[in-house]
């Protein structure tokens, strides 16, 4: 019964795993803050992953297609809220030092970065094209897909944020915490450019 989902989950492991924007910010969440405090960034984008892939196999995704203005304009805000994230990341210092990212990303923030990410919108795509065949209409589709890359991203997400934490035990000077934020934050401002190639 489930043997023709396990292609589907397979893909959305992997698709969730892999490094980008939220991944990023999971782990310097999980290096500043620990697990608990970074807990509304995860779920927030967990469940904004899983709305963006319902909403991609539900059909909004050719709204966006057929409307480049709203693309564009969705590419702008997202850029800008990455940098700015990006500047406040660079600026930290070791937890509880810090005054420049006093407190971690909320509920809406983890949402909102995957509506504005291009690599969501990209797998909820490949995935309604993929695996449309599992669903005997859109809306079932988008709740199969919603629901299976939610769970997935909110399990690789906590595993990010746990890696950060790893590193937090490792570093121990104010350098170390520093160049840490610089390579996170060079890390997340990079993750914009593919959002632009494709444009």
């Amino acid at each position: 019964m489930l043997e023709p989902v396990i292609p589907l989950v397979l893909f959305a492991i992997v698709a969730t795993t892999t490094p980008g924007i939220a991944t990023t910010l999971s782990t310097a969440s999980g290096a500043q803050f620990g697990f608990r405090r970074s807990v509304p960034l995860l779920v927030g984008s967990a469940a904004g992953l899983a709305t963006v892939t319902g909403a991609a196999a539900a059909g909004l995704a050719g709204l966006l297609l057929a409307m480049p203005s709203l693309q564009l304009a969705m590419k702008v805000v997202g850029s800008l809220y990455l940098v700015w994230l990006a500047i406040k990341i660079g600026r930290s210092g070791p937890p509880n030092l810090d005054v420049t990212m006093a407190r971690p990303n909320s509920f809406l923030g983890g949402a909102g970065i995957q509506w504005m990410n291009p690599k969501g919108w990209a797998m909820g795509l490949g995935a309604a094209a993929s695996f449309a065949a599992l669903a005997s209409g859109p809306l079932q589709l988008a709740l199969l897909l919603g629901a299976t890359f939610g769970l997935a991203a909110a399990a690789s997400l906590s595993l990010w944020c746990v890696a950060g934490m790893l590193l937090a035990r490792l570093l121990k000077t104010e350098w170390q915490w520093r160049a840490l934020n610089v390579v996170l934050a060079l890390v997340l401002a990079a993750s914009i450019i593919p959002m632009w190639r494709s444009a």
